[in-house]
């Protein structure tokens, strides 16, 4: 048998059959407590957010008309739910509203982490705020536990609506069938978030800058297991005294790689290397 791996490549080559697969799934209502585990299925499945599941076992109007009207589920079907801190839940929908779908609470499961450390990733957002919430959907799907947008000297981007990136990032979670919401908080101006950092031992601090300093790449100063913090600049980088202040704060200076990286792709490259190093 293919491992799941072998067969989402397989079916990114083939879409035809992705597609084929999606829909059988949808016709045929896998039941969530199959055989077929849903977080581990090689079936695309639905996971769907609702953050008062234990008070409130309604899904939000926007969640209700992608259940309702978009995947057509009717009364009677099983859906899997997630209150977005770890607890999957599966439901039997009793009520099919557009607007406000009721459920049926037949299980509930706390689910593992998908790795045993935290990944914090502080950016300072990008002129165009399009490449910033596609680092932040990356980041996302990739296993990022916490975002910081950092107003820095050079940014470009004084001002950020995180609503926006909320939805994105609840859109990416659920995408990748993650039951754990990550953190985003608002932007932040970068000396306040440093000195908040300087008490912070248990986490290994990183700062990815492009002055030509001795520095290594991140890869190989990242410890396996232990908390990650790192910190991605704007288009003009960070200044030269906010590099000395991270440094005298405790961070340590990394490279990304020999490539020169736009702050998004360096967001999701310095993402990446830390959740693959854990591995």
């Amino acid at each position: 048998m293919l491992k799941n791996v072998q067969i989402f490549e397989y079916l990114e080559k083939k879409q035809y059959l992705c597609t084929t697969i999606l829909f059988i799934a949808h016709v045929k209502r896998v039941p969530v407590n199959s055989q077929f585990s849903i977080l581990n299925s090689q079936f695309t499945m639905y996971l769907f957010y609702c953050p008062d599941i234990e008070t409130v076992q309604t899904l939000s109007e926007e969640e209700s008309a992608h259940c309702v009207r978009v995947l057509r589920y009717s009364a009677g079907d099983e859906i899997l739910i997630t209150d977005g801190r770890g607890t999957t839940y599966t439901a039997r929908i009793t009520n099919p509203h557009p607007k406000h779908c009721d459920f049926q609470i037949l299980t509930r499961e706390k689910q593992e982490p998908h790795h045993r450390f935290h990944l914090h990733i502080a950016i300072a957002p990008t002129k165009n705020i399009e490449r910033l919430e596609w680092a932040i959907e990356k980041c996302v799907e990739i296993g990022v536990d916490e975002i910081t947008p950092l107003l820095c000297r050079f940014s470009e981007r004084k001002q950020l609506r995180t609503d926006r990136l909320e939805k994105i990032i609840l859109s990416a979670a659920k995408q990748s069938l993650t039951p754990y919401l990550p953190v985003l908080h608002d932007l932040t101006p970068y000396d306040a978030f440093i000195k908040s950092q300087s008490t912070n031992h248990k986490s290994q601090l990183f700062i990815a800058h492009c002055y030509k300093d001795e520095k290594r790449f991140l890869k190989d100063e990242i410890e396996r297991g232990g908390d990650v913090l790192v910190l991605i600049g704007p288009e003009g980088d960070f200044s030269e005294k906010e590099v000395a202040d991270a440094l005298a704060s405790g961070f340590i200076p990394v490279s990304l790689g020999n490539s020169r990286l736009r702050t998004e792709t360096a967001a999701v490259v310095a993402c990446h290397t830390a959740i693959l190093i854990n591995e």
